[in-house]
């Protein structure tokens, strides 16, 4: 497939919605039921691949097979062990275009069919959590959808034949465009939610950043995690810089967790290569006794969290003495990601600038980071208004445990580098090559990035805002009026002794040169 052939069904994917919905301002609600349809395509198209497999040498239908007491069970257990879930050919995807095709389908045919599957995968919850309730955003009563969309049995319907004619009815579509295809229709929702609810999603630019950065030393690893994944597109990004075993995951919101386990599905990572959880990760950690190579979130900033007094007893906050406040778990968050961090893995966190130099308890933490820990790697200080949802300008935090006591902290200040959008400034190829040559590289350049000793942190008692470190107003030098005004009569001079050459020579040719 070219790239205009896959922009083309990208453009006809979200040109679709726009016109089924003209509902965005609904967006959330929307989107949950146009990804579940795809999602739900997908894990069918995935299983009628399968089958064919299995029936290679059968001389028989899925249908048929299925009404046979011994392939039934022959088909369930491989389908579950292979893929971790049944649809039974009836609610096959293609079974159920043929049914709207046939004026068939009703809403409770679709329903029963998302029940069965769901129920398939809870078979397997026993062993593995991945897949359970995968598609409880997909509640399709009639009350429900008219919450949020006018004709709903209209859009349904109408949605799964788009999805079909676009994704499914060509065979010879690359698998993997499909979770190209999940990731740009996630991004276009995070863009148009605009600040309702567009923080669930990472730009791409910036994960690949910050994917570049933890793979820079290695190109295979075993584990990554982000304790705030969202839709999981950041730990998905990574897998693009190096080959990554597993992917763990927490996220808060049902929903978006939801999402993130279908962005896993349909970027091709099996049931068993990821665990994602649903709840809040400083209060109730699910991972609490496991430790990754690679750990890399986007943590919502300066979110409050109870920052109760018995987190003073556990692991993850306990040797700094102090807890970080109520009002801004930044730091609460960071430390927790460092519990999780191994000894030799590397981490990058998006965080607001803040961190940087506040006082009180975060000075305190960041005080015992640099001097007891010597945990800072590097600090890059990025331009504003990149974010969705917010404008104010962050930084990534690289931590490592593993730094040699001497190392340097290397400050790069890449605030000024971007390209000018519209609503949101984007990083360019060209900066984010820029940023990640100059960190692995250690380069010091003037007015861009400096390699700072712990004891010129210690004089800076410890504030680690990046301004402190590099100057930035290069272009505004100290100018010797003296000595430009000596090269100005300099000049003046020179220009006047040419000027009388000039004047000579037309003399002795006899042409007259009056002065005005």
């Amino acid at each position: 497939m070219t790239s205009s052939q896959r922009f083309g069904l990208l453009d006809r994917l979200w040109s679709r919605l726009d016109y089924l919905g003209g509902f965005m301002e609904e967006s959330a609600a929307v989107r949950n039921y146009f990804l579940g349809i795809i999602c739900y395509g997908y894990l069918s198209r995935k299983l009628e691949n399968q089958v064919s497999d299995l029936l290679l040498y059968d001389n028989c239908s899925f249908e048929e097979a299925w009404k046979d007491e011994k392939m039934n069970d022959y088909l369930r257990k491989e389908l579950v062990l292979n893929l971790g879930y049944v649809i039974e050919p009836h609610y096959l995807y293609s079974t159920m275009v043929d049914q709207i095709k046939k004026g068939l389908f009703n809403l409770e045919y679709f329903q029963s069919g998302i029940n069965s599957l769901s129920r398939s995968m809870i078979d397997v919850c026993s062993e593995s959590s991945s897949l359970c309730y995968l598609f409880t955003d997909m509640k399709l009563s009639s009350s429900l959808l008219g919450q949020h969309i006018k004709s709903e049995s209209n859009f349904i319907t109408d949605t799964i034949i788009d999805i079909y004619e676009i994704l499914f009815e060509d065979d010879s579509i690359d698998p993997q465009f499909f979770g190209e295809a999940f990731e740009y229709l996630i991004s276009r929702f995070a863009t148009s939610a605009g600040k309702k609810s567009g923080e669930f999603y990472t730009p791409p630019e910036i994960s690949a950043l910050i994917a570049k950065i933890v793979t820079a030393e290695k190109k295979e690893l075993r584990s990554v995690y982000d304790p705030t994944c969202g839709s999981a597109s950041l730990l998905l990004r990574i897998a693009k810089e190096a080959k990554v075993g597993h992917f763990y995951g927490q996220e808060k919101m049902s929903t978006i967790f939801n999402l993130a386990r279908m962005n896993m599905l349909l970027h091709e990572v099996s049931f068993e290569r990821f665990d994602i959880c649903n709840d809040e990760t400083l209060e109730r950690p699910k991972h609490m006794d496991m430790h990754f190579e690679a750990v890399v979130a986007h943590p919502p900033y300066s979110a409050k969290w109870s920052a109760d007094s018995h987190f003073l007893n556990d692991e993850r906050f306990r040797s700094y003495g102090v807890l970080a406040p109520q009002s801004k778990a930044d730091f609460a968050f960071v430390q927790h990601m460092v519990h999780h961090l191994d000894f030799k893995g590397i981490l990058a966190a998006i965080l607001p600038l803040g961190i940087l130099f506040r006082g009180g308890s975060e000075g305190k933490i960041r005080s015992i980071f640099v001097e007891k820990y010597n945990y800072f790697d590097a600090i890059i200080g990025l331009p504003p208004n990149l974010m969705y949802g917010t404008s104010i300008p962050v930084c990534i935090l690289v931590i490592k445990k593993s730094r040699e006591t001497n190392d340097r902290i290397m400050f790069i200040d890449a605030s000024h580098d971007y390209e000018n959008g519209r609503n949101q400034n984007k990083l360019r190829d060209m900066d984010i090559d820029k940023i990640v040559d100059t960190y692995i590289n250690k380069k010091q350049i003037k007015g861009y990035s400096y390699l700072a000793t712990l004891d010129e942190l210690r004089d800076n008692d410890f504030n680690l805002n990046i301004s402190r470190y590099i100057d930035k107003d290069i272009g505004s030098e100290m100018i010797d009026i003296i000595s430009a005004k000596r090269q100005l009569k300099e000049i003046d001079q020179k220009i006047e002794k040419i000027d009388d050459g000039i004047k000579s020579k037309l003399k002795e040719l006899g042409i007259v040169f009056l002065d005005r």
